[in-house]
């Protein structure tokens, strides 16, 4: 389910300590947000920037009663504290992350808008995530046969076309059916055979572990023949070889030609 963020407003007294012995004391009617990343926000009326904040603290706690409420957050030496006089309002609120909409969750309790957001497609209701790969594109006009979800496209040397739930669609199955064994080990000449660790597909020699050789798979199509014998791909940062450290790879320097 999506985390909770609180949100509180009355008449308070913020303290800002460090134990280097600074102290910074302010009291008004104010807004505090307590976030679920355990940053804690103070705003009064003016601007859009809090008169009192600590973000990513190592704690924070949230307390409510008849009487008022009291937020903490400590990290590191400073500690920001906010106290209300009278009882205040205190109410919590779901939050999830924001992204660009991409379809709804083909749950059937949920139907919720599925967003993109970061490295992730998540529901904006029953809070289900699906991490993407690198460089993924995805589609919210091609929906998954099997499960309803959207389909995303990833490119390791092919265009691979997916579903972004991995339990429905391996992206190491994919990158194995398009490359292992289709190329040799630059040391010993034995296969390149797709391996994971750690959920991420890479190219490592047969002879493992005689042979130690690995790559990781960029996230690019293919784009010929590196001068080593490697493929090279295109990415979005430019042409390279498999190999990153490959000085084949890299145009000469006009200032060392002859």
């Amino acid at each position: 389910m999506p985390a909770t963020c609180t949100l509180l407003a009355g008449d308070c007294t913020t303290r800002f300590e460090t134990t280097a012995g600074d102290e910074r004391i302010q009291r008004g009617r104010v807004v505090v947000l307590a976030k679920p990343d355990r940053t804690l926000l103070v705003h009064d009326r003016s601007g859009y920037r809090p008169v009192a904040w600590l973000t990513r603290a190592a704690s924070l706690t949230v307390e409510t009663d008849d009487d008022g409420f009291a937020v903490t957050a400590h990290d590191e030496g400073r500690t920001l504290s906010v106290r209300s006089h009278g009882a205040g309002d205190a109410v919590e609120f779901p939050v999830t992350g924001a992204g660009a909409p991409v379809d709804e969750c083909p749950e059937p309790d949920c139907g919720a808008a599925l967003v993109r957001a970061g490295g992730d497609v998540l529901c904006l209701g029953c809070g289900d995530s699906y991490g993407l790969p690198s460089g993924a594109t995805v589609h919210d006009d091609r929906i998954c046969d099997d499960c309803g979800l959207p389909t995303m496209t990833v490119e390791r040397g092919e265009s691979l076309d997916l579903c972004i739930d991995y339990a429905c669609d391996s992206l190491t199955d994919a990158v194995r059916d398009a490359l292992d064994r289709r190329f040799d080990c630059p040391d010993c000449g034995r296969d390149l055979r797709v391996r994971e660790h750690r959920g991420r597909a890479f190219l490592g020699c047969d002879g493992y572990p005689d042979c130690e050789t690995a790559f990781s798979v960029p996230a690019g199509t293919f784009a010929g023949e590196c001068a080593c014998g490697l493929p090279r791909f295109d990415t979005s940062t430019g042409t390279r070889c498999l190999d990153g450290t490959c000085d084949l790879d890299r145009p000469a320097d006009p200032e060392c030609e002859p």
